[in-house]
């Protein structure tokens, strides 16, 4: 048996067992309650509603309560340097279809159990779990530096001799170098032209 019901503004096909996310409501996580805006009723024999079937009913339970995938929303007007950038989340309720019970009394029910998904909790505990390793890797690594830590003998100090050239420094010629460079390329050139 199957069952095309109704909620939050749109229309749809349902199975026992199925899950399915439909836009939020608000109910509370393992709640189970009843959709009876049900259209239809398919299966053995078929069953359309004018709008809705009278004393059908979809038993269902909610197993999460969530956000979808971020959508963007990006507007742009050309030559106008008008651009406006947003995101978007859109909450939904994931429910599992536990049974379907027809206005003759027929009831299709599943054998699966729901599986209740509390996010909120889920995020707390990871970010629990990564504090926790955080602290962890502090505590090996103060203990680590107290081992290492133990008593030495004092080391010589050595002297260190700072050299102007390493620093990037170069020193300036002073007026006597210069004047024998400008003495030594005087004599180069009358030595080539004789």
């Amino acid at each position: 048996m199957y069952a095309v019901i109704q909620t939050g503004g749109k229309q749809y096909t349902v199975k026992p067992g199925d899950v399915l996310h439909i836009e939020k409501l608000d109910k509370d996580l393992g709640a189970e309650f009843d959709i009876s805006e049900v259209v239809m009723l398919g299966g053995e024999s078929n069953l359309v509603g004018q709008p809705l079937i009278k004393n059908a009913k979809v038993t269902v339970v909610v197993t999460k309560q969530s956000k979808a995938r971020k959508v963007i929303i990006f507007k742009k007007k050309r030559r106008k340097s008008f651009r406006k950038f947003k995101t978007h989340r859109q909450p939904f309720t994931e429910i599992f279809v536990k049974s379907i019970t027809s206005p003759t009394g027929q009831v299709a029910k599943t054998e699966d159990e729901p599986r209740v998904v509390d996010v909120v909790q889920m995020r707390q505990d990871r970010i629990l779990s990564k504090v926790a390793a955080r602290q962890e890797r502090v505590e090996n690594r103060t203990s680590s530096e107290t081992v290492a830590a133990a008593p030495k003998k004092a080391a010589a100090k050595k002297k260190v001799v700072k050299k102007a050239a390493a620093k990037g420094k170069a020193k300036k010629p002073t007026k006597k170098a210069a004047a024998t460079k400008k003495a030594k390329k005087i004599e180069k050139k009358t030595t080539k032209k004789a």
